[in-house]
């Protein structure tokens, strides 16, 4: 972390985008809050949150963009089909490969849910607010990587 509040590179899957943009109006308010500044990646769906973080990450080193962590959002909802399970599983295994790979704090507020309906009791900033607490998790991590000086 270069300074006293980290500066947090949000990626958001626009697919359900009224989902979307709850989960993202409660990082941004978390963001606020803690002093943070942010940039926005918008991305289609989900699966295209890990490789859109790879080339962010390749942005960073190149010194084109620069963040201290990375929050993830995004929603799956179970359909009919197996195309759940796939997107749920690979997004989450993408950002978390890229996260232990780079050594890089992530929050992740991808939700995976049975009904837009629990999806909207995650999402809401005046319920579960899945969209801070994906700010919460990545400034944690920035913090730890502060305290141990890295």
């Amino acid at each position: 972390m270069r300074k006293d509040t980290p500066h947090i590179l949000i990626i958001d899957a626009r697919f359900y985008e009224d989902i979307s943009d709850e989960l993202v109006k409660g990082a941004t308010e978390a963001l606020e809050a803690a002093g943070s500044t942010y940039e926005r990646i918008s991305v289609p769906g989900v699966l295209e949150i890990p490789p859109a973080l790879s080339i962010a990450m390749e942005a960073m080193d190149e010194g084109t963009i620069d963040f201290d962590g990375v929050v993830v959002l995004g929603c799956v909802i179970r359909g009919e089909t197996s195309h759940y399970d796939i997107a749920a599983g690979e997004s989450a295994r993408g950002v978390m490969q890229i996260a232990i790979d780079e050594g890089l704090a992530v929050g992740n507020g991808i939700l995976t849910v049975e009904t837009r309906e629990q999806a909207w009791v995650r999402a809401g900033t005046i319920d579960r607010n899945k969209g801070a607490v994906a700010v919460n998790a990545a400034l944690a991590l920035c913090k730890l990587r502060k305290d141990l000086e890295l």
